[in-house]
């Protein structure tokens, strides 16, 4: 095994880094996943080699802490901005929904059955970056000592993934029943023929408690099924994060900035000239292109506060992506910014992400908050990291499976864009259909 060894100085820490060429990525990626789960925190972050044109890497473990972060909401992003400032590092992390009350005047005060803290970040010890087949260690210098070593562990053959051959007996409950649902987005729409909004994002978790899932294995079988571009593994202590999301949040390369919102979305045939006749009928559908313009419109505004003058430009509008379950409508929206602005500041000024909650943002948060009957928390706020130079990535927390172990709590949210054009019953079947995944590896269903 050969590698190449290379010192980075981040003031007065030094990282080491050892690369290596791996034959069977595959292999690798799950050996390494089951690795990390001797740390008490990890975060894990896979493209699954999705064609997309924006990712520096196809996938990057982040494990154990040198320092880190966690708080509730008040004054949440000027301790980011302290945190990230002094470490001058990687860090890894999230950030929850319930930061919209840092950055507005706003509160939280649904049912919260996961308790996750509203943001969290480390810095990692032990950093293993994936492109191709090259595989790069990025250690604390400190711990380079332990690379050999830890290589050692990760290649130890750990024999064949044994499919599941009995059901979990988890007993999976609706928070909100279909008729309540139904009372609740009239509701939404009266306040949107009354011109209060014009979209908001309304949100329904699914639960099961006193309940013990296998984290690793239904990530795995989630990841398996949904091979999206922005899946994450997240454990911190006894809180994980199992997700399959396919949405980019915001990410900053030097000065660009870009946002990838989601919204518009369409189910899957069983055969291609089907398939195509979906795809083509989501191009040209009137009100998911509407749902897809009024966040690129909300993206725009948001930008337009720190981008450079002129600079803010929509690169793709309502293009189709295709993913394992469904077809979505995806637009690009980028700008450039001075490099004096902190990034931290960047993601205070378009948190929480549009596509979460609608537009006008407040007022869309604010209705959504008392018709919701539960506290969204980590699900769609975002997992994702900063660079040495103030660079960062995110993903939107969706498709997503959150778990407290200790409390034996298991959840998994769903939503939908609702618009003066929704039809109730047709947003409850692209909710059915957004959830089908989770559902069916909580339970080792077959899809």
């Amino acid at each position: 095994m050969t590698f190449k060894l290379l010192t980075f100085n981040f003031l007065s820490l030094k990282r080491t880094s050892i690369q290596i060429q791996v034959r069977d990525i595959s292999e690798f990626k799950r050996q390494l996943l089951l690795w990390a789960q001797q740390f008490e925190i990890a975060v894990w972050l896979d493209s699954n080699n999705y064609d997309q044109k924006y990712s520096n890497f196809d996938a990057v473990l982040a494990v154990d802490a040198v320092s880190k972060i966690k708080t509730s909401y008040g004054n949440a992003f000027s301790k980011l901005k302290k945190y990230q400032s002094e470490v001058n590092d990687f860090i890894f992390g999230y950030l929850g929904y319930d930061l919209k009350n840092d950055v507005e005047t706003l509160t939280s005060s649904n049912f919260d059955g996961l308790h996750f803290s509203d943001l969290f970040f480390f810095q990692p010890k032990k950093l293993v970056v994936i492109k191709g087949n090259t595989v790069e260690l990025k250690y604390i210098s400190a711990y380079e000592h332990e690379i050999e070593t830890d290589l050692q562990k990760i290649n130890q053959p750990k024999g064949k993934r044994q499919k599941p051959k009995v059901k979990n007996k988890l007993k999976i409950k609706l928070r909100i029943h279909k008729d309540d649902y139904y009372k609740k987005l009239n509701a939404i729409l009266n306040h949107i023929h009354r011109g209060d909004i014009y979209e908001a994002n309304f949100c329904q978790e699914f639960y099961s408690e006193n309940s013990e899932i296998n984290p690793v294995e239904v990530y795995q079988n989630l990841n398996e099924i949904s091979k999206p571009p922005f899946a994450t593994f997240l454990k911190l202590n006894d809180n994980y994060l199992l997700s399959a999301s396919p949405e980019r949040y915001l990410k900053k390369d030097g000065e660009r900035l870009i946002s990838q919102p989601i919204k518009g979305t369409e189910k899957r045939a069983t055969t291609k000239a089907a398939d195509e006749k979906l795809i083509k009928k989501l191009e040209k559908n009137p009100k998911e292109r509407a749902e897809n313009i009024m966040i690129v419109d909300l993206v725009r505004n948001d930008f337009s506060r720190f981008a450079l003058k002129g600079s803010v430009k929509v690169d793709e509008l309502c293009k189709v992506y295709t993913f394992e379950q469904v077809h979505h409508l995806i637009s690009t929206v980028s700008c450039s910014v001075k490099n004096n602005i902190h990034p931290v500041d960047i993601i205070k000024n378009t948190f929480p992400m549009g596509s979460m909650t609608g537009a006008p943002k407040i007022s869309a948060m604010k209705i959504i908050e008392t018709l919701e009957e539960t506290k969204r928390g980590l699900y769609s706020g975002a997992v994702g990291y900063f660079t040495p130079n103030g660079d960062f990535d995110f993903n939107v927390i969706i498709r997503s499976i959150l778990y407290n172990a200790t409390k034996k709590y298991v959840s998994y949210s769903v939503g939908g864009a609702i618009t003066a054009q929704s039809i109730p019953e047709k947003e409850y079947e692209e909710c059915l259909l957004k959830a089908k995944a989770m559902k069916q590896v909580l339970l080792n269903e077959l899809i």
